[in-house]
């Protein structure tokens, strides 16, 4: 699957270095999931603690429910706490666990998955 390009966001400092990017791409092909979307929020070591992912993952809420997404999802590593704790305050909640779901540094890696379910798009 492709990344969305509306929903693809970069940030930027004034010099045009890469804070951190935010994407999405659909879940699937199928008629039924057209508004359920996997997303990515990536913020450069440098750049954590100031509000950046908190941006972007604001940004990206709000494109997509301009777009009609009535769902965005993904995939945390368990020990990704300051992640998991973004989400949380931006409305997602914890789906459950999936273990050892992929491969991560020739190991095999739980994810919690994660969702929020937009009270715009009905």
């Amino acid at each position: 699957m492709r990344a969305v390009p509306q929903h693809r966001l970069v940030a930027v400092d004034p010099d045009r270095r890469v804070l951190g990017w935010a994407a999405a791409v659909p879940v699937s092909d199928r008629c039924a999931y057209a508004g359920v979307v996997e997303h990515s929020v990536y913020v450069n070591p440098g750049a954590r603690c100031q509000g950046i992912g908190r941006l972007l993952l604001d940004t990206l809420i709000t494109s997509t429910e301009r777009a009609g997404i009535w769902t965005i999802q993904s995939g945390i590593f368990p020990e990704n706490t300051a992640s998991l704790a973004l989400h949380e305050r931006a409305g997602f909640r914890r789906i459950g666990t999936r273990e050892r779901i992929g491969r991560h540094a020739d190991r095999w890696r739980d994810v919690i998955l994660v969702e929020r379910r937009s009270p715009k798009v009905t």
